[in-house]
């Protein structure tokens, strides 16, 4: 049963937001920049599009559009409206789009870094289809950690202390970090006896764009060790690049051991120095606040360890 205050609201929608055809319609004039060419995405005539902006216009009091003599531009209040709309309608057709896909199958919208979607989750995707079958896995990649209320997805991995205020962390697994290089490499320089002779290999280095993320200076350091300043080989934004450089022998690059387990085990990569680092941080798999912890997040969080 409703309450009077959920009535109320919904007739404040109604009331502010009279037409959601006319909403629909100034959405397509505004994306094609013409009255025309909407009319002809909507199967209507231009004088029916141009009545419910019309209309549009005079329900909320201002201008929404400037009458060029080739088509027509926003103003800055249909700048607005626009910015709105756009998102709210790739917000809608993306749950439509979820929802209508497969029968018995359950989609999981997972976040992650480049390099941990590359380097952990896309060498063992067979594996998750043997281990977990009723799962399609739909992969948000981004650059930087983000904030889990603004996303709309399920599941993030993060790493970092596992104490965030916009979720509940699921311990994944620790990391450890050393120099790698390739055999091609390794086959054209000698190995470093000391962390002083590591100065001057051809380092590989990316910039660090997750909390905790070590670069060479920060690796020297936490071995106890004071660097000069570095003349690096090549320098990367994207570590998923500075492995790439790795693998091509140009250099040596900081191995996370955890991303970089399956390129070891084939002997892609070798291991340079015994030199490592132990970080306090680690994965996590972190899902949102006011979300269940179910059995299949569980079961993901385990295949995700292994």
């Amino acid at each position: 049963m409703k309450t009077s205050e959920q009535s109320s609201t919904q007739r404040g929608y109604r009331r502010i937001i009279p037409s959601m055809t006319a909403l629909l319609e100034f959405e397509a004039v505004a994306r094609n920049s013409s009255i025309t060419l909407a009319a002809r995405e909507l199967g209507v005539t231009q004088a029916a599009v141009s009545k419910q902006i019309r209309i549009l216009e005079e329900n909320i009091g201002t201008q929404l559009f400037q009458r060029m003599p080739r088509g027509v531009r926003l103003t800055g209040e249909g700048q607005a409206l626009f910015a709105v709309m756009s998102e709210s309608l790739q917000k809608v057709a993306a749950v439509f789009d979820r929802l209508s896909e497969g029968c018995g199958e359950q989609q999981l919208v997972l976040s992650t870094t480049a390099t941990f979607s590359h380097l952990r989750v896309m060498p063992r995707l067979n594996s998750l289809q043997a281990a977990m079958p009723f799962i399609r896995l739909r992969l948000a990649t981004q650059m930087f950690t983000g904030d889990l209320r603004n996303h709309d997805v399920d599941l993030m991995v993060r790493y970092g202390n596992g104490r965030w205020m916009d979720g509940t962390a699921l311990h994944l697994f620790d990391e450890e970090v050393f120099p790698v290089c390739s055999p091609a490499w390794l086959a054209r320089n000698s190995v470093p006896s000391s962390l002083e002779a590591l100065y001057t290999a051809d380092l590989l280095d990316a910039e660090a764009t997750t909390e905790g993320w070590m670069t060479w200076p920060t690796w020297f350091r936490a071995l106890g060790a004071s660097p000069p300043k570095l003349g690096y080989r090549l320098r990367c934004q994207l570590y998923t690049d500075t492995i790439q450089a790795a693998l091509h022998g140009h250099g040596v690059a900081l191995g996370w051991g955890r991303m970089l387990d399956h390129l070891l085990a084939s002997g892609e990569l070798v291991r340079l120095t015994d030199f490592l680092i132990k970080p306090k941080e680690a994965y996590y798999l972190v899902v949102p606040q006011g979300r269940d912890t179910t059995s299949t997040i569980m079961g993901l969080a385990q295949w995700l360890r292994r």
